[in-house]
């Protein structure tokens, strides 16, 4: 849980340079592609990450509507990219617009639940790196390389001149 927006803020930097990451290592011919009938495609996948900014903002009064409710996963990576971006920069100006580190710890209703405001930050980050861990095991399933993120790939640690770790 959050007590300063600013901390929010550096965290959620972090990690939408990480998110970008992950999405730009995604080929427009794998947006459709899963692993079984019981996961969702990296598209997919991308796509809700992108739509919980203003699902999830919108509901916590940070965004001003929820822009990308109901909209189809799109075709092309860059664009799922470019509304990530977009959306993310629209989410944390809310953040520093509309709540103070005083007010993180005001209780709101949020999917039947009474969350502090400090906790609706974490959860985004959460759910954030929680989604960005599924695609990257589907991308290690379909053969693609994964970027490292907090630390090297696999296929990254011959760049420190050491050999993977298994």
């Amino acid at each position: 849980m959050y007590r300063k927006i600013e901390d929010f803020i550096n965290t959620w930097k972090t990690e939408e340079e990480a998110t970008v990451k992950i999405f730009s290592s995604i080929k427009d011919e794998y947006l459709s592609k899963t692993v079984s009938d019981n996961t969702r495609s990296l598209g997919r996948l991308a796509w809700h990450i992108t739509q919980t900014l203003t699902e999830m903002g919108s509901k916590a009064g940070l965004v001003d509507s929820d822009y990308l409710e109901g909209k189809p996963v799109p075709g092309r990576m860059s664009e799922i990219i470019n509304d990530y971006k977009e959306y993310s920069e629209i989410l944390t100006n809310g953040v520093k617009e509309k709540w103070s580190d005083e007010e993180l710890s005001l209780k709101m209703d949020l999917y039947g639940e009474s969350w502090e405001r400090g906790k609706i930050l974490a959860m985004l980050v959460n759910h954030q790196i929680h989604h960005r861990a599924q695609m990257t095991v589907i991308m290690r399933l379909l053969g693609l390389q994964v970027p490292g993120i907090y630390g090297p790939s696999k296929e990254e640690w011959k760049n420190y001149g050491m050999e993977p770790q298994e």
